[in-house]
C-alpha cells in the first residue's frame, strides 16, 4: 500500500492506493506543519486517525509533501514521528512548493507556482527541478496574501478602529475578540498561524465591500512584490496558484496581475488529486 499525502498547516489530505494504482481510501487530519507542531501533537494527529491507525502496517511508501518541510530538522521531527507508527514504510518527505509543481504542471512545462492558502510561497519550476531563492521564515514574517496574513490584518484594523463600522459589527458578532482569548491562541496554543487563517474566511465571504477589495489588493501586490517579482521576466511564465486563498479570491487575483502584465495559469484549490495523478503516471 502506497500513501500520498499532501499536508498544509490547517488540514492534510491521505489517500491510499494498491500496487496496481487503485484507490483503497481517502481521509484527512489535521494539519502537520513540523515547524509549528511538537512531536507529541503530529503523533497524536496521526495514530487518532482510524483509517491510518488500521492500516499502519500495510504501508510499504509514503510520498508526503509538507508545509514546512523544505529543510533538514522538521523532516527528521517527522521521520522521528512517522517511523515508529508505520514501520514497514519507506518514506519520501519533500516541501509542499513539490506538490504544488506535481499537480499544476505539465510534462516540461516552465511555470512560476505559488502556494497561497494558510501560508504562502513561491518558486520557479524549468520543467524539471524546482528552484527557490527566499527561504521562509515563517508565519510572522513572510506569508504575505495567505490566510494568516488577512486574518492578522484583519485583528489589527478592528483593534485600531480601521474597519467599517456596519463590518465591523458583523466580525464582532462572528468571532471572540476579546483581547486575552486572542492572546492565548496566538502566544500559548499550538497552531497559532492556522488560528489567525480562521479570519481569512471572513474576508472571503465579505470580499465585494470596497474595505476588503483594498485589503485583498494589499496583500496580493506585496506577493508579486516580494515573490514573483524574485525571478527573471515573470511574465513569461504561467503563473500557478494553490491553495484556498487563491481559489477563493481567483477574480482579485487575476485583477492585480493583469495590472502588472503578468498571466494567470492554473488554480487549484487542493493539489491532492493532480498529486495521485503524478505518481501513477510515473509508476
Amino acid at each position: 500500500m502506497k500513501l500520498i499525502v499532501d499536508s498544509g498547516s490547517t488540514k492534510t489530505d491521505w489517500i491510499a492506493l494498491d500496487d496496481n494504482g487503485n484507490k483503497l481510501f481517502e481521509t484527512q487530519t489535521l494539519g502537520l506543519n513540523p515547524q509549528v507542531l511538537t512531536e507529541y501533537i503530529l503523533e497524536e494527529r496521526i495514530i487518532n486517525n482510524y483509517d491510518l491507525y488500521q492500516a499502519r502496517k500495510e504501508v510499504s511508501k509514503i510520498y508526503f509533501y509538507g508545509a514546512g518541510c523544505g529543510t533538514e530538522p522538521p523532516k527528521q521531527l517527522l521521520l522521528k514521528v512517522f517511523n515508529p507508527i508505520f514501520i514497514n514504510a519507506d518514506i519520501d518527505i519533500k516541501e509542499d512548493t513539490y506538490a504544488a509543481v506535481y499537480s499544476c504542471c505539465k510534462p516540461g512545462e516552465k511555470a512560476i507556482v505559488s502556494i497561497v492558502g494558510t501560508g504562502s510561497n513561491c518558486s520557479f519550476f524549468d520543467g524539471e527541478i524546482v528552484h527557490q531563492k527566499v527561504t521562509s521564515l515563517g508565519y510572522v514574517l513572510m506569508d504575505d496574501a495567505s490566510g494568516n496574513y488577512f486574518g492578522r490584518q484583519l485583528l489589527r484594523d478592528y483593534y485600531f478602529n480601521k474597519m467599517p463600522k456596519d463590518l465591523r459589527i458583523k466580525f464582532r458578532d462572528e468571532f471572540n475578540l476579546e483581547p486575552e482569548f486572542i492572546k492565548d491562541f496566538l502566544y500559548k496554543k499550538p497552531n497559532p498561524n492556522t488560528y489567525l487563517a480562521k479570519f481569512a474566511k471572513f474576508l472571503v465571504e465579505n470580499k465585494d465591500l470596497k474595505y476588503s477589495k483594498k485589503l485583498i489588493k494589499k496583500g496580493f501586490n506585496l506577493f508579486v512584490e516580494n515573490q514573483i517579482y524574485q525571478f527573471e521576466n515573470p511574465n513569461e511564465f504561467p503563473l500557478h496558484f494553490v491553495g484556498s486563498i487563491s481559489f477563493y479570491l481567483k477574480k482579485n487575483l487575476e485583477k492585480v496581475l493583469k495590472s502588472k502584465g503578468l498571466k494567470l495559469g492554473k488554480v487549484v484549490k487542493k493539489p491532492i488529486d493532480g498529486l495521485v495523478s503524478y505518481h501513477l503516471s510515473i509508476a
